[in-house]
Order: structure tokens, then C-alpha cells, then sequence
């Protein structure tokens, strides 16, 4: 403790206003353990140390300006006398559990689309929330670890989601005062290293993509669905790309797609050259719908996730949608004779190199408009 006097209102605002970090007891035989917690930016909130069940343990009281140094006391002595009487100290009620505290975090973000929140609610609903019960505050470095073991060697990309989840969980409890530390940081070292594990996405030999496309066209599926499967090969596009393209963003007459930053994996702008073939698809999916969306369900709703993903897999062909993007490389790689530029491009992928970054600003739109048309040509046999 800093201090072993009396606290006054006076001093606890003058530890406040420097501030003084740390803790600052209310001293003497009245005080019950109670004292005033000061962060370095001068936050200050009332915690109680008392020994319940033969352990000593800090119970929070509640925030300075919220909970005056009076109440603060009456609190204190209250759950002195509980603890004496056999009974349990009373908490904070503005203290949150794990689970209100998530959904306080995922109602301050601002997400790009409900598949990030709903990755969030699942996977700290399968592997956090089941194990990490007990108030924000109350919960400790081993009971994080617990929730990581079970899935570090087996599952290690969904494991470092889970952590960073859990660690945003707490930062949030660390600013609102709620908890002193955040302790998946303190567990970073003692978690074993991972080992290493890169997994690609099932594609197919260029040359047998023809056929799947063929497949498709066959079957019984919805036809918007069959329409958007054949325009994301067309394409070299990737699936939410696809699923989520509107009338707005097409341009028949100048065989252009444009695709706005804010749909689009690196937050920039992507114009894709449509060949004679994919034009051909959107004017059959224009004659299915009317609606705003290109490729719509059932419904009229946006294509789920996995609805091309199951058409596949019902098909046999083995192979997910985002592993066309790498048939498409390939064979661009192998026999369209474009540049690796082009090819780059066409996939909207990302220059690394600052450098290059820098002096390269055209998507060479006329370059990938032969190669897209080389690309259909070649699947049209």
C-alpha cells in the first residue's frame, strides 16, 4: 500500500489530479481493506482486499466519481461483516461477465459484414465462453490456457483467433477499469510453440476446369447459383466477390466490372475485363432477376457462403471456389504468355514491394482484358 492513513476526499482527488499510481489504502481499524486504485492516467476505482475462504482476495468496489469514498466504506464494512458472519462479500454489479463482456466488444465494433461477428460469437462461444464463466475481473491466466490447449497443435489458426479474441476482450475490461492486467499476455510465453502448418486451398488442374464448369451446367442446382459458379471462374474472382455483386457495378456495353473498395480483400477499387462469355452469363442472370443483386438465392438474398462450396462437394468435383483463382494462375502462368504483372493484377492481389508499389499505379486493364478473353477461350476449349 502507498499510503496507511485515513483516506479524505481531499487526498483521493490530489492522488488523482498528478496522478500517483498504485494502490492507496483507507489505513486504520475502520478501513476493512479497502483502497484506492490509481492508474498512471489517473483513472481510480475502489477495490477490497479480504480473506474469504483462507484466500485473500481483491473485490471491486466500483469507479471513483461513481462510488464515493463514504460508499466506498459502507461497501467495505458491509462485506467485512458478511465475511465474518460466514456469508460472501458482495461485488461490483457493473462488473460484466465474459459473456456480457463480449457482447459489449462486438457491439463497439464496426464490422465490414456479419461474417466477422458471427466468427467472433462462434468460435468464443465453442471454445471460451463454455470454460470462462466468472466475472471479467475474476478470471485468470490458466483459465485463458484452457481454452487454448485443447485446440493449439490441432486447430492452431482457429487457437490464435480465439486468443486475440479473448485479448480484445480484455483490453476493453482493462480500460473500463473492470480488471488490473490483461492475462493472455501474460501467457504469451508460457504456451508452446506451434508448429508450423500452411494450408492451401483444394484446387484443380487447369485443364480439367472445363469439365467441372460442364458439370455444373448439368445439374439440377438453382440457376443463379450454376451462373455465379461459371462467372467466378470467368473471372479469377473470389466468392464474396461473386456473391455479393450488384447491377450497379456492371457495365454490359463496356464489358466492365467494377468492384468498390469497400468489397474487396486489400480496401481498394478492382476493375475486372469481362470476356464475351461472362457477359453472356450476366445477360442470362439479368433474365432470371430483377433485383439489385446479380446472382441472388432462392430467396432473393444473398448467396450463403456455402452454397457453392456444397455444390461441389455434391458434384464430386474436388476442389472449394477459391482454389479456381489458383487454376486460373497456373495456366496464366503456363500458357497465357501474359506478364506476371497482369497476372497479378487479375487476381487483385497486392504489390509487397513499396517500390514498385510506388512507380506501378495502372492495373493494366487492357493487358488483362486479352488474358481474361485467352482464359475463356481456353475453358471453351
Amino acid at each position: 500500500m502507498a499510503s496507511e492513513a485515513r483516506l479524505t476526499v481531499k487526498k483521493v482527488e490530489s492522488l488523482i489530479s498528478k496522478p500517483e499510481p498504485g494502490r492507496h489504502g483507507d489505513g486504520g481499524r475502520g478501513g476493512h481493506g479497502l483502497c484506492l486504485f490509481v492508474t498512471p492516467k489517473g483513472g481510480a476505482r475502489w477495490i477490497q482486499r479480504i480473506r474469504v475462504g483462507g484466500k485473500v482476495k481483491d473485490f471491486p468496489l466500483g469507479a471513483w466519481g461513481e462510488v464515493s469514498l463514504s460508499e466506498a466504506r459502507e461497501k467495505a464494512a458491509a462485506n467485512h461483516k458478511a465475511v465474518k458472519s460466514g456469508g460472501a462479500p458482495g461485488r461490483d454489479a457493473g462488473t460484466p461477465t465474459f459473456a456480457a463482456a463480449l457482447d459489449k466488444v462486438i457491439g463497439l465494433k464496426q464490422w465490414r459484414n456479419g461474417k466477422s461477428e458471427a466468427q467472433w460469437r462462434s468460435s468464443l462461444g465453442e471454445y471460451a465462453k463454455p470454460l470462462l464463466t466468472r466475472p471479467i475481473d475474476q478470471i485468470k491466466g490458466k483459465e485463458v490456457m484452457a481454452c487454448l490447449e485443447a485446440i493449439w497443435h490441432t486447430k492452431p489458426e482457429t487457437a490464435r483467433r480465439v486468443r486475440q479474441r479473448i485479448s480484445a476482450i480484455m483490453d476493453w475490461a482493462v480500460a473500463n477499469e473492470h480488471r488490473e492486467y490483461n492475462p493472455v499476455i501474460a501467457i504469451a510465453q508460457a504456451m508452446p510453440k506451434q508448429r508450423k502448418q500452411r494450408e492451401h486451398f483444394r484446387s484443380m488442374p487447369h485443364a480439367e476446369v472445363a469439365d467441372a464448369i460442364a458439370r455444373v451446367r448439368a445439374s439440377q442446382a438453382f440457376a443463379a447459383t450454376k451462373l455465379a459458379f461459371e462467372f467466378l471462374v470467368l473471372t479469377a474472382a473470389r466468392s464474396g466477390e461473386v456473391r455479393g455483386a450488384a447491377w450497379g457495378e456492371i457495365d454490359l456495353e463496356g464489358a466492365l466490372w467494377t468492384v468498390p473498395a469497400s468489397r474487396m480483400k486489400a480496401d481498394k477499387e478492382h476493375r475486372v475485363p469481362l470476356s464475351p462469355r461472362a457477359v453472356k452469363v450476366l445477360r442470362a442472370a439479368r433474365r432470371l432477376h430483377k433485383g439489385d443483386l446479380v446472382f441472388p438465392s432462392l430467396t432473393g438474398k444473398r448467396l450463403s457462403d456455402m452454397t457453392l462450396s456444397k455444390l461441389l462437394k455434391d458434384l464430386g468435383i474436388d476442389a472449394v471456389p477459391h482454389g479456381f483463382r489458383s487454376s486460373f494462375r497456373n495456366w496464366a502462368g503456363e500458357l497465357s504468355g501474359a506478364s506476371h504483372e497482369a497476372c497479378e493484377r487479375a487476381l487483385a492481389h497486392v504489390i509487397s514491394n513499396k517500390a514498385e508499389a510506388a512507380y506501378n499505379r495502372t492495373d493494366l486493364l487492357d493487358q488483362r482484358r486479352k488474358l481474361m478473353a485467352d482464359w475463356a477461350a481456353y475453358l471453351a476449349g
